[in-house]
């Protein structure tokens, strides 16, 4: 009986196994590309469709560049800003916080993660919720993250206070929003 050597075809070969193969190539088309740049955007932020979309409506309907103004309400939402504050070590988990009423904005327990959170709220942890004590360990291992400039933490109170709201060279986020306006746009 005779043991076969894997091939290693894809390794040789830079191109599809095949005849066609070598000639095959793919464009990339103007959809194809805006569906990939929204797909990671929604991902990174854990957004089902519908919010996304009711999300980017709603920023088209506001005054500035809709670009811009998308963004602010991403990063403004509860579960964005409690993961920027470092008090989660992902959106997901930040997001299951804000959604067992962990969080308080300006004193008054808010348990809905996509509220919007204005400039100069203060968000902080319920001083009688038993997560307390895993938000001090996400703090302690967030600490090499930096908070961005627009957010200022309190790390003994777990406080964080929303100074302002965030500008376009603060939103970068490695994806080409642009791409995502013209997308929904059609």
């Amino acid at each position: 009986m005779a043991i076969f050597a894997p091939t290693k075809a894809f390794e040789r070969k830079p191109h599809l196994p095949g005849i066609h193969g070598p000639r095959l190539r793919r464009k990339v088309s103007g959809y194809s590309a805006g569906l990939s740049e929204k797909q990671k955007l929604r991902y990174m932020y854990g957004l089902q469709e519908k919010q996304f979309r009711n999300t980017f409506e709603k920023a088209k309907h506001m005054r500035g560049v809709t670009a811009v103004e998308f963004m602010q309400l991403l990063e403004t939402r509860l579960d964005s800003i409690v993961y920027n504050l470092g008090f989660a070590k992902s959106r997901a988990q930040a997001r299951q916080f804000v959604n067992h009423g962990i969080f308080r904005v300006n004193g008054r327990k808010v348990d809905v993660a996509s509220y919007t959170v204005k400039a100069g709220a203060e968000v902080d942890v319920k001083p009688t919720s038993s997560g307390r004590q895993i938000i001090a360990r996400s703090l302690e291992e967030n600490k090499m993250r930096a908070v961005p400039a627009w957010l200022s933490r309190n790390d003994e109170g777990l406080k964080g206070v929303i100074n302002r709201a965030p500008n376009k060279e603060e939103l970068e986020c490695g994806v080409n929003i642009q791409q995502i306006v013209e997308f929904y746009s059609r």
